[in-house]
């Protein structure tokens, strides 16, 4: 039995929200296809072996100490992704840290950002599988195999770094999912706290008002940065500075983790 560790999911609504607003998944025939030429297109550069873990799910930190992790998904999408640097402008602005988790086909459209998010100490990098399917529905474990590991790649071969975190498509998962990150020395990361960037009527000012509201000591916090239409480098100087008069302290995911869980280093193994 996979270990539930922390599990304290708003999933739902999220997963519906994200599905409404953005054309991810293997919904469609042409999903499917594309999906399957990205991953032959992939790379092949094994990236550097990590131990396994123990299968468990993630989706918050300790709450006795007022510490919050910023979470950003990359998704690969149908079409070729697009990424708001504004977020990362205003990131590096307020010197805050956060985790980004990596479509191996977003990477690969975006190397040359994804370079520049790897050598800034402020961003831990996280595998986000490589076509954003929906996982939990895969049965054959080769292709599991594969959106984990080639992403790994992928990330590897443009950044010298190799993951330590994974992040489910969609939020979903099931205990096979999760035996697998673990196989590949991946611990899975949920979240506890949606900011709901993906819908269409989030403003700036609902998004700032909603993740002020609901953030907790060791929350995760989740938002995206491969959609220009968003609102999310608008709200984001507004939650992280009301997130900091909140007493509150903006950390990697590793860092949020590691004195639970042995993740080591900085989330990521470094050439």
């Amino acid at each position: 039995m996979v270990r539930l560790v922390l599990l304290c999911l708003v999933v739902s609504s999220f997963i519906a929200c994200v599905r409404g607003a953005t054309p991810n998944g293997h919904d469609t025939e042409a999903a499917s296809v594309k999906a399957e030429q990205q991953l032959r297109a992939a790379s092949t550069r094994p990236a550097a072996a990590l131990t396994p873990v123990e299968a468990e799910l993630i989706a918050h930190g300790p709450r006795t100490e007022r510490r919050i992790a910023l979470t950003f998904d990359a998704c690969t999408t149908r079409n070729v992704s697009q990424y708001d640097a504004r977020i990362t402008r205003e990131l590096v602005s307020a010197n805050a840290k956060a985790t980004i988790f990596l479509g191996g086909g977003w990477a690969k459209e975006e190397a040359d950002h994804v370079k520049e998010l790897a050598a800034n100490p402020l961003f831990e990098l996280g595998n986000h599988s490589y076509t954003h399917p929906h996982m939990a529905r895969i049965v054959d474990a080769k292709r599991l195999d594969e959106e984990l590991l080639k992403t790994q790649s992928e990330v590897f071969e443009l950044t010298g770094q190799t993951p330590r975190l994974f992040r489910p498509p969609y939020g979903e998962y099931n205990e096979r999912l999760v035996k697998a990150a673990a196989q590949a020395g991946l611990t899975t990361v949920e979240y506890d706290l949606p900011s709901g960037d993906p819908d269409q009527h989030a403003t700036k000012e609902r998004l700032v008002e909603w993740v002020l509201r609901m953030a907790r000591p060791g929350s995760i916090i989740v938002m995206h940065v491969n959609h220009t239409q968003f609102h999310t480098a608008e709200a984001l100087p507004a939650i992280i500075s009301g997130l900091r008069d909140g007493g509150y302290q903006l950390v990697t995911v590793g860092e949020l983790l590691r004195e639970e869980h042995a993740l080591g280093g900085d989330g990521g193994t470094e050439l």
